[in-house]
Formats: C-alpha cells, structure tokens, sequence
C-alpha cells in the first residue's frame, strides 16, 4: 500500500477487487484532453481524482465534481457504473 492509496481501500475492496483505487493530481492522471479542457476551477497541480490508472474507472466520492462530470462523458467509467456491469 502507498501513500496514494484511497483510505477508503477496505470498502473500494469489497465493491472490486481487482482495481486498486490511488489519489493523484490531474497532471499525474493524464486524463484525456477532451476531459481537461471541461474541468473548471481544479489546478493541474492539485490532488483531485481518486481512480485506477489503468482501467479507466474512478471514484467519484473522492474526485472533484467538476472532474467526475468531465470524466463520466469520456471513456471513463464511475466506479458505481462500472460495479453495476461487472
């Protein structure tokens, strides 16, 4: 476990196991332009996503709203929908 893991990691556990939810700044996310270009009032340099890198799915009660709305109309999936399809 790093420092970057989600402190909710017991219960993000339990709904799926196999991501493993981390907090980053957007500029470490390097979530994709059509997303950035929708966030408003987030610093590049602040912590404001709570997300798997990897599969593209984040959670959106420790995201900032207005980059959970950006990410949920790109490739990214909430983590309640996509808990919903597994």
């Amino acid at each position: 476990m790093s420092s970057r893991t989600c402190p909710d990691w017991p219960q993000l556990m339990e709904i799926a196991p196999e991501l493993q939810f981390k907090h980053y700044t957007l500029r470490e996310a390097q979530l994709p332009a059509d997303a950035l270009v929708a966030v408003e009032g987030v610093g590049h340099d602040d912590v404001a996503i709570c997300c798997d890198l990897e599969s593209h799915v984040f959670n959106a009660e420790h995201t900032e709203l207005s980059v959970a709305e950006a990410l949920r109309a790109s490739h990214w999936f909430d983590l309640r929908e996509w808990s919903s399809r597994s």
